[in-house]
């Protein structure tokens, strides 16, 4: 059974900055682009960033880039997103999932998501 679990969220100045991780476990982690999502209350949920199984390509939002990095530790079985220059639009809760296909801002529908983790910040 694949599992992924988010960590790294919580409370945040704007202006401040968040690494929240993505531990893959159960499947073939290192075969699998990755992705992040978010969901503000009351949005719809935003696809904001993937990297590709060896790391070697990346996608970002307009909503985030220039603020947002995503890397991977294949060895860890881990994902990263590190958030710098946060804002209180960025409030949400944070996903991440598994891609079976993925190619700029089109995916196909995940099917392994992590259960969420929540970034609040405060202005």
């Amino acid at each position: 059974q694949v599992r992924l679990v988010e960590s790294g969220g919580g409370l945040v100045q704007a202006g401040g900055s968040l690494r929240l991780s993505c531990t893959v476990s159960g499947g073939r982690f290192s075969s699998h682009a990755v992705g992040w999502f978010r969901q503000a209350t009351g949005k719809e949920r935003e696809f904001i960033s993937a990297i590709s199984w060896n790391g070697g390509n990346t996608y970002y939002a307009d909503s985030v880039k220039g603020r947002f990095g995503i890397s991977r530790d294949n060895a860890k079985n881990t994902v990263y997103l590190e958030m710098n220059s946060l804002k209180s639009e960025d409030t949400a809760v944070y996903y991440c999932a598994l891609l079976t296909y993925w190619s700029g801002s089109y995916y196909s529908p995940p099917p392994y998501w992590g259960q969420g983790t929540q970034v609040t910040v405060s202005s």
